[in-house]
């Protein structure tokens, strides 16, 4: 041990942490004791709690480690004032986030996050309520961590100093790999994942407070803050426009009128044309990177064999555009309905982790069964968390499908097969018997490195097995397994099935904006849903939510934006848009206006998706455009993008 003890802050460190934060999870467990013990393994918290204290410990440790390793110890016993003060300042911080999470866990059944930031922001109002309200907790917090400070200042030598030099400089220098290998693989969280470990790892359970009580609260806070740099501001990119005439000028491309909460602009109640005892169930099966350009129905390549015979069992949209270039853009818009901005999807921002609509939030409060069902793991693009917290009931991914007795066909670098998704869904649709349900099915196999099952279709690219081209055609397969396993079934005839991509794949052109590279395909099927048939006016993917409502029968209230296309008159234009990294495109049936940071917009007539001509900027196209992009930048921001708004206040 002696020769170890010029690390002993860190030791001390890393003790002390840890301490307090379990402490504090032994508390919350108890203060929301008859709630937790309802989730089934809910004892994952506390190994989940352990991971993520180790990940934010590791990373303050990384700069007193280099100062302990790599100085002389002549020179460390001047810099032991420093990294003592470090160490107390850090320990401090810790002790205080956890302090404050009882109260606030009170008040927004969540650890402290973006929220607890925007305190900071109105001191005077803030610190009002909370000397009236919690003038006892702020007084208990201030002795406390009095308290604590003085001890760890008091004894700050016998727990942070280094005091003995037997350790030689060159043996401090042969022993750092190893102890800065374990800070990074504990800081990264993982060595096996492709990305360290987020917030999105803690959400084992349906139960959003209790995932979160598996968290910490500074690594809370500190990823809210991280997350802030991606919600830019709208205004200061393309111009500013005040939230009324925004959101009026988003209101007249609706095709509705029944708006019912000035503190919610655009929410709206909505009476379907068919008004159902038992609505449908509805599934969406979100298709990765299936660009038009690979379906043979819409013109394509000849990869969609399967897909192309479903067209005739239902209605094929042929005009369709994504929103973005990536899965959370697709996942937003599909399941949101929310407009596209420049800042992050809100699948991955900090303010819509809780309280943020969804289809899945809708159907939960008129007690449907909500599920998302995907091969790999649903921490990716954080989609656990968003969907813990925003209605999904039940979240079965890679750890579910490594669960099962069942052989599976295939296990890639992300996850299961499509095919054995289509196994997996099936399986738990049959399960939920007479009840409703909705489901997000979200397939993988066509991702780089494009891995599938062998045997399963006559390869397109014969001189390589793993192209995109081959991966498309595994996918179309795999839709086909899928409907030919629910065919067989009673919940088919009583499911509204949604096929449709997220976005396509590489996304690159000589344009602004590659609008040809934002075309998918997007076909529903299922009871009284034209068989055949195709929609041939431009739409969106913020569109399909309320035309999928309609379909489904069921009676709402919701704040999508986009247009329930089944009601559109034959004389309104179509419209679509479109994100393509900051710049963003607006387009009214053949012409497109488009948004560049600091810049005038400019409007083209489009020839067709890849030829753009120069035309004349009408000025009220262009208000439009920016009010689509503001309105959501308000709607995030004021927190109003919600069935409940006042909740969210």
């Amino acid at each position: 041990m002696k020769n170890i003890k010029f690390i002993k802050p860190l030791l001390s460190f890393f003790i002390l942490g840890l301490l307090i934060t379990t402490i504090s999870r032994i508390v919350i467990f108890f203060l929301y004791n008859e709630r937790i013990v309802e989730v089934e393994d809910y004892w994952n918290l506390f190994p989940i709690g352990l991971r993520f204290d180790v990940i934010m410990l590791s990373y303050l440790s990384l700069l007193p480690a280099l100062f302990l390793f790599f100085l002389p110890y002549k020179v460390i016993l001047k810099f032991n004032g420093f990294i003592a003060g470090y160490l107390i300042v850090m320990l401090s911080f810790f002790l205080m986030m956890e302090l404050a999470t009882t109260d606030f866990m009170y008040q927004y059944d969540t650890r402290p996050n973006r929220i607890f930031l925007d305190y900071l922001i109105y001191p005077k109002e803030i610190g009002g309520t909370l000397f009236k309200n919690y003038l006892g907790s702020i007084i208990s917090t201030i002795v406390v961590l009095g308290l604590f400070v003085f001890l760890l200042i008091r004894y700050r030598k016998k727990l942070f100093y280094v005091t003995d030099d037997s350790v030689r400089y060159g043996v401090k220098l042969m022993i750092f790999p190893v102890v800065g290998f374990l800070l990074f693989f504990g800081a990264r969280g993982s060595l096996v994942s492709k990305r360290p470990i987020n917030e999105s790892n803690a959400m084992f359970s349906t139960d959003h407070l209790t995932n979160t009580v598996g968290l910490n609260s500074l690594y809370t806070v500190i990823y809210a803050a991280y997350s802030i740099k991606n919600e830019q501001n709208a205004g200061k990119m393309y111009g500013e426009m005040e939230p009324k005439e925004a959101f009026s000028r988003v209101k007249k491309y609706m095709n509705e009128t029944d708006f019912i909460d000035p503190t919610s602009p655009l929410l709206h109640r909505v009476q379907p044309d068919t008004i159902r005892e038992r609505p449908y169930n509805l599934v969406i099966f979100l298709q990765e990177s299936l660009g038009a350009e690979y379906v043979g129905s819409l013109g394509g390549l000849p990869l969609t064999p399967e897909f192309d015979a479903l067209t005739k069992e239902g209605l094929l949209f042929t005009k369709l555009y994504s929103t973005g270039t990536r899965s959370v853009r697709g996942i937003e818009a599909v399941l949101t309905g929310f407009l596209p901005s420049p800042s992050e999807s809100v699948v991955k921002l900090s303010g819509s982790q809780k309280g943020f609509f969804t289809l899945a939030s809708l159907f939960k409060d008129h007690q449907y069964n909500t599920s998302f069902i995907y091969g790999g793991m649903a921490n990716f693009d954080n989609m656990a968390s968003f969907f813990s917290g925003n209605g999904f009931e039940h979240i079965i991914d890679q750890s579910r499908f490594d669960q099962d007795k069942h052989t599976y066909a295939m296990k890639g670098t992300w996850g299961y097969s499509d095919e054995d998704l289509a196994v997996k869904a099936n399986e738990y649709f049959k399960s939920q018997g007479e009840k409703p349900f909705f489901s997000l099915m979200f397939s993988t196999s066509n991702h780089d490195p494009f891995e599938f099952p062998d045997g399963r279709i006559e390869l397109y690219n014969k001189k390589k097995k793993n192209t995109v081209e081959n991966a498309m055609k595994y996918a179309d397969f795999a839709i086909g397994k899928f409907f030919e396993l629910a065919k067989k079934e009673d919940y088919f005839k009583n499911t509204i099935f949604i096929v449709v991509a997220d976005h396509n794949t590489r996304t690159y052109g000589k344009n602004l904006v590659p609008i040809h590279k934002f075309k998918i395909p997007g076909l529903i099927i299922g009871p009284n849903v034209p068989k055949g048939e195709k929609y041939t006016k431009l739409a969106s993917q913020i569109d399909l939510g309320p035309s999928l409502l309609n379909l489904v029968g069921l009676p709402n209230v919701n704040p999508m934006p986009g247009r329930d296309l089944f009601r559109l008159g034959a004389d309104v234009p179509g419209r679509a848009i479109m994100q393509f990294n900051n710049i963003n495109a607006f387009r009214v049936d053949d012409q497109v206006v488009i948004l560049q940071p600091a810049k005038e917009p400019l409007q083209f007539k489009i020839i067709n998706d890849s030829t753009f001509v120069k035309a004349p900027l009408n000025k009220e196209l262009a208000k439009d455009a920016l009010a689509h992009v503001m309105a959501a930048y308000h709607s995030y921001n004021d927190r109003s993008y919600t069935t409940n708004p006042k909740a969210n206040k």
